[in-house]
C-alpha cells in the first residue's frame, strides 16, 4: 500500500497530512507527529508495506479507520491519543502545572479514553457533550452514547491547566482541562439511572462522593497498553482487534461476576447458534457496586477456569480472553449501549445482553430499579444504528444428562415444556455455603473457581 503525504513543520515536530486534509486536523493527531532535527519544509511521498495478511482486520496509520472481519469502530475509527514520540512525551509532561491523583474509576475511564474504548471520544467530555448525552444519549455529533464521561473534581481550579493524570504513582496521560462546570447531578441522575433515589448505589456515589465540578479536555496518553497499570489479561481494543481471524463474527460477553457453569453453557450455546463465531469473553474488572467480588479475586477465576479440562474440551480455539478497566455504572439499559459501544470497538460483531444487564437493587427495599429485560430492548432499539447484533438466549438450566444435553443442560423454556426437575442454587444460598464450607454441587461451579472463591474471593 503506497500512502501520499504532505509534510508541514510545527516545531518542534513534522506533521503528516493526507491529501486534502487541512493541516490544523492533523496537527491534533499526536500519532502523527514526528520529531525532526531539520527545520525544511517539504513534500514527500511515503512508502509502507504492511506485512499483515490481505483480508486481516487492520487500522490505517493515517485515518485510523479499521477494515477487516470485525468491522469498524464506533464513529468509523479507532482513537488512540498515544503520545508515540519520546521527545514529545517528555516534553507534554514538562509543560504540566498541576498533578491530579486518579480514583480506580478515574483510571479505568483514562485507559479507555487512551486506547479507544470509547471512540470517538479523545478526552472526557466538554459540557456541550456532557448535556448533550444526558439529555439526548447523544454526542453533539449525533454519534449514539450511553453515559458521560466525565472527571470529577472538587472545583474548578485545574481549568485552563495542562494536567498530569496519575494513578498509584504511575503517570497515565497529560490532560488538557479546557472546560470546568458545576454539573446538574439531580438531572443525570434522572437521565443517566432513571431514578433520583439515593437507594440506588450509583445515584449515592454521584451524590455524595463524586467531586462538585467536572473537568473536560483533550487526553494525551503516556502508556499504550493496559497491562502495566491494570496487569497481565488487559488487553486495548487493538491488541484484541489483532488476535482476531478475519471473516468470523466475534460475539462479545460481558460480566462482572465470576464465570460458573451456566454461564460457560451460555457461551457454548452462542459459539454454536452464531455459525463459525469467535466468543469474546471481556469481563471488567474495576469498581463494581457495594457487595461485589473484588476484581483481582474475579481475574484469578477467569484463569483457573481456563485451565479446566471440560472449559478447554468445549471451548477449543474458538474462545478469546481479555479484561477490562472499566467501572460498573448500574445504570441498565443505559449502560447496556454503553457496553455495546466498548464492545464494538474491541471488534464485536454480537453482544450477548442477559437478562437484567448492569441492574441494581434498592438499598432499602431490595426491589430492582430496571425490567429484566429492558436492557435487552435498549440494545435491540440501537442494534442497527451500531451495527452490533444483540444476541439473547433464555436461561440455561441443569437437569442433568438424561434430559438435557452433553453437558446436562438445557433451556429453562425446554425443561419447563419436558416437565423435568430443574436443580437449582441461588446466589444467597451460594455464597453461604462458601463461607460455611459446605458442598457446592459441581453441576453449578467448577471446582477450581470454588477454591478460588473460597480461599480469598468472597468473605
Amino acid at each position: 500500500l503506497k500512502w501520499e503525504f504532505r509534510f508541514f513543520l510545527a516545531e518542534p515536530h513534522l506533521i503528516a497530512v493526507q491529501g486534502d486534509e487541512p493541516k490544523e486536523q492533523a496537527m491534533k493527531r499526536p500519532n502523527m507527529a514526528f520529531s525532526m532535527g531539520s527545520r525544511t519544509t517539504g513534500v514527500f511521498v511515503l512508502s509502507l508495506l504492511l506485512a499483515a495478511q490481505a483480508g486481516d482486520p487492520t487500522c490505517d496509520a493515517t485515518t485510523g479507520k479499521c477494515q477487516g472481519a470485525s468491522g469498524e469502530p464506533h464513529g468509523g475509527a479507532l482513537v488512540s491519543t498515544f503520545v508515540s514520540e519520546e521527545k514529545a512525551r517528555d516534553a507534554l509532561a514538562a509543560s504540566t502545572t498541576a498533578v491530579l491523583e486518579l480514583s480506580q474509576r478515574q483510571a479505568c475511564d483514562v485507559s479507555l479514553l487512551v486506547a479507544g474504548g470509547f471512540s470517538p471520544l479523545t478526552g472526557f467530555m466538554e459540557k456541550t457533550d456532557y448535556d448533550s448525552v444526558v439529555e439526548t444519549m447523544r454526542l453533539s455529533t449525533g454519534h449514539l452514547f450511553g453515559l458521560p464521561v466525565i472527571l470529577d473534581v472538587a472545583d474548578a481550579s485545574l481549568s485552563g491547566k495542562k494536567v498530569m493524570l496519575t494513578y498509584k504513582g504511575i503517570k497515565l496521560a497529560v490532560l488538557e482541562a479546557s472546560e470546568a462546570w458545576k454539573p446538574d447531578k439531580v438531572k443525570e441522575a434522572k437521565s443517566s439511572y432513571g431514578t433520583t433515589a439515593i437507594e440506588h448505589p450509583s445515584v449515592q456515589e454521584l451524590v455524595a462522593d463524586l467531586g462538585k465540578y467536572y473537568i473536560g479536555g483533550k487526553v494525551h496518553g503516556l502508556i499504550d497498553n493496559f497491562e502495566a497499570v491494570w496487569g497481565n489479561g488487559f488487553k486495548t481494543p487493538a491488541e484484541v482487534r489483532a488476535s482476531l481471524p478475519a471473516g468470523r463474527p466475534v460475539v462479545a460477553f460481558q460480566n462482572r461476576n465470576p464465570v460458573h457453569k451456566a454461564h460457560f453453557e451460555l457461551l457454548v450455546h452462542a459459539n454454536k447458534d452464531v455459525e463459525n463465531s469467535i466468543i469474546f469473553v471481556h469481563p471488567t474488572c474495576g469498581p463494581t457496586q457495594p457487595g461485589d467480588i473484588d476484581g483481582t479475586a474475579r481475574i484469578k477465576t477467569y484463569e483457573v477456569l481456563q485451565e479446566e479440562p471440560e472449559y478447554q474440551k468445549w471451548a477449543g480455539d474458538s474462545f478469546r480472553w481479555a479484561y477490562l478497566p472499566y467501572s460498573m455504572k448500574m445504570a441498565g439499559p443505559r449502560e447496556a449501549i454503553q457496553h455495546m459501544i466498548i464492545r464494538k470497538n474491541f471488534g464485536a460483531t454480537h453482544f450477548i445482553i442477559g437478562r437484567d444487564m448492569a441492574g441494581t437493587k434498592s438499598t432499602l427495599t431490595s426491589e430492582d430499579f430496571y425490567g429484566a429485560y429492558e436492557a435487552q430492548e435498549m440494545g435491540k432499539k440501537h442494534s442497527d444504528e451500531l451495527s452490533v447484533k444483540v444476541v439473547d438466549y433464555p436461561n440455561m438450566v441443569y437437569v442433568g444428562m438424561e434430559h438435557g444435553n452433553e453437558r446436562g443442560y438445557a433451556t429453562d423454556k425446554d425443561a419447563k415444556a419436558k416437565g423435568v426437575k430443574i436443580n437449582k442454587l441461588s446466589g444467597t444460598e451460594f455464597r453461604k455455603r462458601l463461607r460455611s464450607g459446605e458442598e457446592i454441587p459441581e453441576w453449578f461451579a467448577f471446582p477450581k473457581v470454588v477454591k478460588v472463591l473460597r480461599d480469598g474471593g468472597d468473605k
